[in-house]
């Protein structure tokens, strides 16, 4: 019971959507059959109106015009006129064509021994004889006061003699509107104003697309456009603008328009819905057959996946379990390797400290061994350079390179003295600004050998740090030094020094302006021993000694620095409290 509801509902849905999607697809070409049709009967209706449309014009040169214009009394130059466009009209097929004077007043007309002859009627009050006064043109539709047969009005400015005119010629439309009638069509036009002048559609003749306002009644009424036709008592074929559709009003039509903007109109075109709805039940009809059809095999099928779904559950728990266990093992066997790859790694980082310190006490009996050997040395060369004969010049250079390679092994086993031994000394309260105030004068002989004036930018407060006074000097200093050394032989040669107070702690910034160092080598120079500085002078201990001091006292150094553009040297120590420490 429940499919059989479930197949119905789903049929119901799908009878709705196909009948809806079919009638919009059949609605959707309907507007396309009649936008097409729209644009053929609009160019239909423009080739049709601009044959004449330069008639007027053409009619208006001809000298017989120009002299009845000029002689509206004279009956000799009226005559000629009216022959003239008599002959004209049949030659072109036109309806009318007439001649208005200056106040309106036909003198000259093409139907002049017609019984219905428009000569002497007075047409000022039509739209098309005050537009072509005031414009040189007019045109407008309407039912001839004289005739009662509509047509459509093209008129031209004359002005011949000193007087002027109006040359009107009359279309016949109507030939169109048989045409729409004889093929069925729904197609009409409506003017300006919304009302229908020419249709195929017998009762939308002369009936308004919705209700019309009073001021364009009397505008209609006082130009006579309808004559014989009261608008006010006709139904409009809407109620009210945007109230209702074709549909709605006129029975189950489908209607587009056009607008015509050279002559103000709109075209309409209509045709009925029903083939379309039709074929839109078909559809439905056909859907719901689907759907039903659909529901009989997705049951079966459901049945047999639940069988098949039945067999595979216990497989499926099976396989489960399985995994579970695996995924277990595999977490087992990368948590030991993980653990074994920790042990390697903290075997091997004891086993480079040991080497390491190994290697610093082995350093330090060196040191100890050698020092006092160098220092004899030295005096002994110093003796020597002393007590020899003047005159030996080159003996005399022998001994002083000799001498300074001495020195140069000095101080580096004085080096590796600081570096090997950590120093107890008392921490105390400093002020950096006094400490960078004493380190610049240290460095000052290398500054003006160098040729460069360091910047320094030191606040005026105290910035208190507890250290050891000669050991923060000892940084600054060799900082300084290392700052003359890159930016020697530079033309735009800057070094700045800086201190401040940031957060929790005090900074000491050193920045020149050298040649940078390269990024492979920024990791390494803390590391003892390790120098760039190609002339071969430099030791490679002093960045590794300050780095050593610096952290003793609770800080840190950090080093940036840009190939071509400089490097920038932080060293940050732990703000000191004097309050705090006074009070401790």
């Amino acid at each position: 019971m429940r499919t059989l509801l479930a197949a119905l509902a789903l049929a119901f849905l799908a009878a709705s959507l196909a009948f809806s999607v079919a009638r919009q697809g059949a609605q959707s070409d309907l507007d396309t059959q009649l936008d097409q049709s729209l644009i053929l009967t609009a160019r239909t209706i423009e080739s049709e109106i601009e044959r004449f449309r330069a008639l007027p014009d053409v009619a208006a040169e001809d000298v017989r015009i120009g002299a009845a214009i000029a002689n509206p009394t004279d009956a000799a130059a009226i005559a000629t006129a009216n022959s003239y466009l008599e002959q004209i009209t049949e030659h072109t097929g036109a309806a009318q064509l007439f001649l208005l004077d200056d106040r309106g007043k036909a003198i000259a007309a093409s139907n002049f021994q017609t019984p219905q002859s428009l000569i002497g009627q007075n047409y000022g009050f039509r739209p098309y004889f005050r537009n072509a006064l005031m414009t040189g043109k007019g045109r407008f539709y309407a039912i001839g006061v004289t005739t009662g047969l509509p047509g459509y009005f093209l008129s031209t400015r004359i002005t011949a003699g000193g007087a002027t005119g109006v040359l009107v010629v009359k279309v016949d439309l109507t030939p169109l509107q048989e045409t729409w009638a004889n093929a069925g069509l729904a197609t009409a036009i409506a003017d300006g104003d919304g009302v229908i002048f020419l249709t195929g559609e017998p009762g939308w003749l002369y009936r308004p697309l919705t209700p019309l306002a009073a001021e364009a009644l009397a505008r209609i009424q006082a130009a006579r456009t309808y004559e014989g036709i009261s608008l006010d008592a006709v139904p409009p074929i809407l109620p009210a603008p945007g109230a209702l559709t074709f549909r709605e009003a006129q029975g189950n039509l489908g209607a587009r328009m056009h607008p015509i903007a050279a002559e103000g109109w709109t075209l309409i075109a209509a045709a009925p819905l029903a083939p379309g709805q039709r074929t839109a039940s078909v559809w439905a009809m056909g859907a719901a057959l689907l759907a039903m059809l659909a529901t009989g095999l997705a049951k079966i099928a459901h049945q047999r996946r639940q069988l098949v779904q039945l067999r595979l559950r216990q497989n499926a728990l099976l396989e489960s379990r399985v995994e579970e266990r695996t995924r277990d093992l595999a977490r087992e066997v990368q948590a030991r390797r993980q653990t074994e790859a920790e042990l390697r790694a903290a075997q091997e980082g004891l086993i480079h400290s040991e080497k390491m310190a190994a290697l610093g006490r082995m350093s330090a009996a060196i040191v100890h061994e050698i020092s006092q050997p160098l220092a004899a040395m030295e005096a002994t060369l110093g003796a020597a350079e002393i007590g020899m004969n003047p005159s030996d010049s080159r003996t005399q250079t022998r001994i002083g390179t000799a001498r300074g390679l001495v020195r140069r092994m000095q101080r580096t086993t004085k080096h590796l003295k600081t570096f090997s031994r950590k120093e107890q000394g008392e921490l105390t309260l400093i002020d950096l600004r006094h400490t960078v105030e004493n380190a610049l004068e240290l460095v000052a002989p290398r500054a003006r050998t160098a040729g460069v004036l360091p910047q320094i930018r030191l606040p005026e407060t105290p910035l208190m740090v507890r250290a050891g006074a000669v050991r923060v000097e000892q940084v600054l200093v060799n900082l300084l030094l290392n700052a003359f050394d890159a930016v020697a032989n530079r033309e735009d040669a800057q070094i700045s020094v800086t201190a401040l107070a940031k957060d929790a702690a005090v900074q000491i910034i050193v920045r020149d302006s050298g040649a940078g160092i390269a990024p492979d080598d920024l990791a390494r120079v803390t590391e003892p021993f390790f120098s760039t500085k190609v002339s071969g002078e430099g030791l490679g201990l002093g960045l590794a000694i300050s780095q050593a001091i610096v952290t003793e006292f609770g800080g840190g150094i950090e080093i940036a620095s840009t190939l071509g553009s400089g490097t920038v040297i932080t060293v940050s120590l732990p703000a000191a409290n004097p309050l705090q420490e006074a009070a401790e």
